[in-house]
């Protein structure tokens, strides 16, 4: 009796006919690897070798350009300087006192300063001009001048608005200090007395007052002071006439 053949398990026939698996040889790696270009090294740069002569002209230069922009400096803060001063009197003119006015306003506003602005105006300055002539009426102006600057403290400002018209910032003052000083300053210019030709010549002044407060604007407390001016001029006038 002839003996039956064992059937082969399922997939014995398959394991046995696939190929065996490739394996990439190490060394072959290895040599990819060391066969890759290695990196170049950055170039040096050498430094170009000034000769001293060309350096040591090259810094006179500068010093003198330093030098000549410093008195170009200079000379643009002078010209301002010129532009904001009464030649006559050395004051601050409109421009100047302008300007001065509108800065103080923006501290007054920003710290909740006060202050004031007392206009003056010259009285009997045309007829001193027309009988003694300018000379007479630049002494005039410059003795009123010197008198105002004497009562005010360092930190206000005189300024010289136009011929015959002045006005003066003061710092921290109430409303009756600053009448009392305007009445004061009044009084001062009152009493300056001139010799012209031989004759005894007084001019005088009239001041008006403006409050500086958080809510000033320069144009319009320099108009409310020049209408305090005006006021108080008629009243000179009335009171010398009585």
């Amino acid at each position: 009796m002839k003996k039956k053949k064992r059937a082969a398990a399922p997939g014995a026939a398959k394991r046995q006919s696939a190929p065996a698996r490739k394996v990439a040889p190490r060394r072959a790696q290895a040599a990819t690897t060391q066969a890759a270009p290695a990196q170049a090294a950055p170039a040096k740069v050498t430094p170009v070798q000034v000769p001293s002569a060309a350096l040591t002209e090259a810094k006179a230069t500068i010093r003198r350009l330093k030098a000549e922009l410093a008195a170009a400096e200079a000379q643009i803060v002078e010209l301002q300087a010129s532009a904001e001063t009464d030649f006559l009197l050395d004051i601050l003119n409109r421009r100047g006192f302008e300007r001065e006015l509108n800065r103080s306003i923006a501290y007054i506003k920003r710290y909740h300063a006060s202050g004031a602005l007392v206009m003056l105006d010259v009285d009997r300055l045309k007829p001193i001009n027309d009988t003694y002539g300018h000379a007479a009426g630049d002494a005039v102006l410059k003795a009123i001048v010197k008198t105002v600057t004497k009562q005010v403290r360092a930190s206000d400002v005189v300024g010289r608005l136009g011929g015959d018209e002045f006005a003066v910032l003061l710092w921290n003052l109430t409303e009756t200090d600053a009448k009392a000083k305007a009445a004061a300053l009044e009084q001062s210019i009152d009493r300056l007395t001139f010799d012209f030709g031989g004759r005894s010549v007084s001019a005088g002044a009239s001041a008006g007052v403006a409050i500086l407060g958080p809510h000033s604007v320069a144009s319009r407390a320099l108009e409310e002071a020049d209408s305090a001016m005006y006021v108080r001029k008629a009243q000179r006038r009335h009171e010398v006439v009585g």
